[in-house]
């Protein structure tokens, strides 16, 4: 790890985070060199963080070989200039494993996605993340999501049993449970938006105390993506409202046609804006003809 507890809570808090999609060639294999690219795309547009193989980097799908690549490559590429936080998840013994390929490889920090699909009591979502964060010295961001939710005082337990966990995503978007969480547990963590178009939740979020989140729509309108935070952060209202009626509202329509959407359609965007990474995964579906007309309007507009 390169970074310090410190200077990892100051990349979560302050600066625009956000997700790369995997790059997939025409066989569905993981492309190596347009990754490469992507994330000095990123670097160049100022994140302060980036996280791989993460949702949008369509973690679900990627097998120990695939993961190896991203995390080992990712590092290479990025040289210690902003954090990499890779994923884990999925059983107990399969987080531990991504863990100790990511920790390996140099990464900065590690998300710990839900347990894979079973409902989850809230005391087994605790031991299942203490188990988790204490194979590794790694910074660990909890993500409260799906069937790993945690109310407010469950979160401050497990950040009591885990003195690594730096930080908590958010990926509910229930205001008023975040704020608990927040004024219960406090400057403990460091807490990140995290629901789907982050964006559409920004200003609810820094209303509480979260002053960052995830863009997953950087990957393809990186500028647009810096100026609306840029603006949130400065209190500049019109330009706000702007984008989030311009692009956000109808981004999200379209977005809530289909599940899965919210991925599949970054990597449509990807391809519009001529930075192709290849189509989704199964299950997921990428966008038909008309949503592709659709996006690729609504890119054009607010371009």
């Amino acid at each position: 790890m390169a970074f310090s507890v410190e200077q990892m809570r100051s990349a979560l808090s302050d600066g625009l985070l956000s997700f790369p999609v995997t790059d997939f060639d025409a066989s569905g294999k993981f492309n190596a060199g347009t990754f490469r690219q992507r994330l000095e795309s990123f670097i160049e547009h100022g994140v302060s963080a980036i996280f791989v193989a993460g949702g949008t980097g369509e973690f679900f799908s990627l097998d120990e070989e695939d993961y190896r690549q991203i995390v080992e490559l990712s590092v290479a590429t990025v040289k210690g200039r902003v954090p990499v936080i890779a994923s884990a998840g999925r059983s107990v013994s399969d987080a531990k494993k991504f863990v100790s390929i990511a920790d390996k490889a140099g990464c900065d920090g590690i998300l710990l996605m839900p347990p894979f699909l079973t409902e989850c009591p809230e005391d087994g979502i605790v031991e299942y993340a203490s188990q988790v964060m204490a194979s590794s010295n790694i910074h660990f961001i909890y993500y409260n999501r799906a069937n790993g939710s945690l109310s407010a005082e469950r979160v401050k337990e497990l950040a009591a049993r885990n003195p690594n966990m730096v930080s908590l995503k958010d990926g509910v978007g229930n205001i008023a449970a975040l704020n608990d969480t927040i004024k219960t547990v406090g400057d403990r963590l460091v807490y990140i938006g995290g629901v789907p178009t982050a964006e559409i939740f920004a200003e609810a979020y820094l209303s509480i105390g979260v002053n960052t989140y995830s863009s997953a729509v950087f990957n393809f309108m990186p500028e647009m993506a810096n100026k609306f935070y840029k603006a949130l952060r400065a209190g500049e209202k019109n330009t706000v409202t702007a984008i989030i009626k311009g692009f956000f509202i109808p981004f999200c329509r379209l977005r809530d046609t289909k599940k899965g959407y919210a991925v599949s359609l970054i990597k449509a965007g990807a391809t519009i804006t001529g930075q192709s990474a290849g189509a989704v995964r199964a299950p997921l579906t990428m966008p038909n003809a008309a949503e592709y007309a659709q996006l690729e309007a609504l890119i054009k507009k607010n371009s």
